[in-house]
């Protein structure tokens, strides 16, 4: 198995359990509600198209990611910079980990959704009013550009993973993969919210979480090890 290959698997699992940690805080808020607007109604599909938007965003952004590798990667050569860019990046990663864990305080970055207001949610609550399943897609859409520091360490990690590509669209296909395996991993956690919302198990969530944490950790110091042997 490639590097790359053990990346998604790091990816996948990484979005599994913040998904029980960070998104069961961030975004279960935002099911419930979207859960309590369908009464009557059956969730699975509702959710199902909340949480392909979201993975579609992820995905796409993801692309962006894996590009800016490409192009980084590209003048880092040309400036000789290889090696402190590979560090940097690692270590950018490894903070975002360290902070996810609870060990770093960065503050907003991992807060929970409702402190979020502005466009997010005014947009959020006019596409909510409307009673058909099928605007849930482009509820998630919206909402997978909600400031998120698990998505932002994704991205950083994609775009360093990215790096390798040898040309613009292995680039964006590679971080748009890697992007995708994370929103899947994700996706459990918020079709179990939407159905358990008020069980008390989802309230003891910070070890779980912590798992999640650890592996970005971890993918931080990969990425330092091969700036430093690079």
């Amino acid at each position: 198995m490639s590097s790359t290959d053990t990346l998604y698997l790091v990816f996948l699992a990484t979005g599994f359990f913040v998904g029980f940690g960070h998104c069961i805080g961030m975004c279960g808020p935002i099911v419930v509600s979207l859960s309590l607007n369908l009464k009557g109604k059956t969730l699975l599909v509702p959710l199902l198209l909340y949480n392909a938007g979201r993975i579609i965003t992820y995905a796409l952004l993801g692309g962006l990611a894996g590009l800016l590798g490409s192009f980084t990667i590209l003048a880092s050569s040309i400036a000789g910079l290889q090696k402190g860019i590979l560090i940097f990046a690692g270590a950018m990663v490894l903070v975002m980990g360290l902070a996810m864990a609870g060990w770093l305080p960065l503050g907003r970055a991992f807060g929970n959704a409702a402190s979020y207001g502005g466009a997010f949610s005014r947009w959020f609550h006019r596409l909510s009013a409307f009673k058909s399943s099928a605007i849930h897609l482009p509820v998630g859409l919206l909402l997978g550009l909600l400031p998120c520091g698990p998505v932002y360490t994704g991205l950083i990690a994609s775009a360093r993973a990215s790096m390798g590509a040898t040309n613009s669209w292995e680039a964006f296909f590679s971080g748009t993969l890697l992007m995708l395996a994370f929103g899947v991993g994700t996706v459990p956690s918020l079709l179990l919210i939407g159905k358990l919302a008020g069980l008390r198990w989802l309230h003891s969530r910070e070890g779980i979480y912590k798992v999640g944490s650890i592996l970005m950790i971890l993918v931080g110091v990969y990425f330092i090890f091969k700036g430093i042997m690079y």
